[in-house]
């Protein structure tokens, strides 16, 4: 059946940036079949079930390239627990460990991340983290696109950002390898098409350059996407430098590691010579700048999209908001720049949807044409905050909420309409992860007692 939502405002994020008033958007089977005036379009499908679309935006949904859906149990902790910027360093990303977790709370908090991003209006997602088959089956159920990035390191007794001395576990390094290549057999391609598997690289501090040689060589021949965290705090670029005398892009590079299908996540401790080299491979850098403000960090986003690099968003840890992650990234950059126009609202939303669909090779996804992926949102704009509509791009990006979004369709599937999700029992899930945050943060602070309790923190969360 044909699917006209009619009367709308639609952004199609195409290369002019088209903004279209009072149109129609028809959706047959998975694909957009026609974009124009509401009546040429209703004439065009007489049969097509219609939605009125007035007072509506019709946009792509987001595409979140860099997050770990289970970081989700610290919600409320780790933002406000960064490590120093300044000497001395002594590695990992908060001074307390995120608890360990049984594969069912990771399950849990996994849905719960997922069901935060499909709220705010994301349709696809790079997940990047270990044992990613023990809560794959739930993301696959809730209908949404994934690009699933098993991690690997071969460095033990130290986290991110620790410049002690580099212990090597070789065996570690192979266990991770063999693990991706499992995971890929099992579950690239699967839910039609919707999931797929990348490697990941965890950091260059924590990978040997035999394990990224590794990791390189089995990208290639599985034909698919590499991603890693790449200059993301200080400690990590003095770590690299104890290790390997090297600048941790210029390392990258030394083993053969960048190319056009990597995605480097943050890139906000880096020197201008990183930046180029970054641009010389073409790889594609996630600005993470929701994340990346709370940690009081900013990537210089302009220099590395001058340099060649292409620019996607991502959520990061603890959040999914990507409305969020949009408007961040704007105003960070505005202020980094020193520049109130640059970027533009629409430049920012290229960002955040159809550069994120073409990194991962979906050039048919992320924005609005006749013969792309029906992957789309609708946006209420009749709320206090948006009216009155006059630019509709600029008052999204500026003034929206994530609760905003009331529907998202994926493949023409409508996975949440007039504000129900309806691929996931949301009771169910808030119900699963509050159980589950609960027990794995008691388990942690009754075996860790020397550690201290965030001020504030919740008595249910305790021993």
């Amino acid at each position: 059946m044909t699917i006209v939502i009619h009367n709308a405002a639609i952004a199609t994020v195409d290369d002019r940036d088209t903004v279209q008033y009072g149109a129609a958007i028809a959706i047959t089977a998975d694909r957009i079949a026609t974009i124009g005036p509401s009546a040429e379009v209703l004439a065009r499908h007489p049969t097509a079930e219609r939605i009125d679309g007035t007072g509506k935006l019709v946009m792509p949904g987001f595409a979140n390239l860099h997050t770990h859906l289970t970081m989700t149990l610290a919600r409320g902790v780790f933002e406000d627990l960064s490590p120093p910027h300044r000497p001395p360093f002594s590695g990992g990303l908060s001074p307390i460990p995120l608890p360990d977790m049984t594969p069912d709370e990771r399950s849990a908090m996994a849905e719960l991340g997922a069901l935060e991003a499909l709220r705010c209006g994301t349709t696809l997602v790079l997940e990047d983290g270990n044992d990613l088959g023990e809560y794959a089956p739930a993301l696959a159920a809730t209908g949404l696109r994934f690009m699933l990035a098993e991690r690997a390191h071969d460095r033990t007794g130290a986290s991110i950002g620790d410049p002690a001395p580099f212990q090597l576990d070789r065996a570690l390094g192979q266990q991770h390898l063999r693990l991706i290549e499992d995971t890929y057999d099992k579950w690239n391609g699967r839910a039609g098409g919707r999931i797929r598997v990348a490697v990941s690289a965890w950091a260059p501090d924590m990978c040997s350059p035999e394990l990224l040689a590794d990791l390189a060589a089995l990208r290639r021949r599985l034909d698919t996407w590499a991603t890693i965290h790449c200059n993301q705090i200080w400690g990590e670029v003095a770590a690299v430098k104890a290790h390997r005398n090297r600048l941790p892009t210029e390392y990258l590079a030394d083993v053969g590691f960048l190319n056009d299908r990597l995605i480097c996540a943050h890139c906000r401790c880096m020197e201008p010579a990183e930046e180029k080299l970054l641009g010389e491979a073409r790889a594609i850098v996630s600005f993470n700048s929701a994340i990346a403000a709370r940690r009081g960090l900013s990537p210089r986003i302009d220099d590395l999209e001058r340099h060649g690099c292409t620019i996607v968003m991502g959520s990061d840890n603890m959040a999914e908001d990507m409305v969020e992650v949009l408007r961040t990234g704007l105003f960070m950059e505005r202020v980094r720049r020193a520049d109130g126009r640059q970027p533009s609202p629409e430049q920012a939303l290229r960002w955040a949807t159809r550069n994120g669909y073409r990194a991962l090779g979906l050039p048919d996804g992320g924005w609005l044409a006749p013969g792309n992926k029906a992957d789309l949102i609708l946006i209420d704009l009749e709320r206090a905050h948006l009216v009155p509509v006059l630019r509709a791009v600029s008052t999204f990006v500026h003034q929206a909420q994530g609760r905003d979004v009331e529907a998202v369709m994926v493949d023409g599937r409508w996975l949440m309409k007039d504000g129900k999700v309806l691929s996931m029992d949301e009771p169910a899930v808030l119900a699963r992860a509050k159980t589950a945050a609960n027990a794995a943060w008691a388990r942690l602070f009754g075996s860790r007692r020397d550690l201290t309790v965030p001020a504030g923190f919740t008595p249910d969360a305790l021993p």
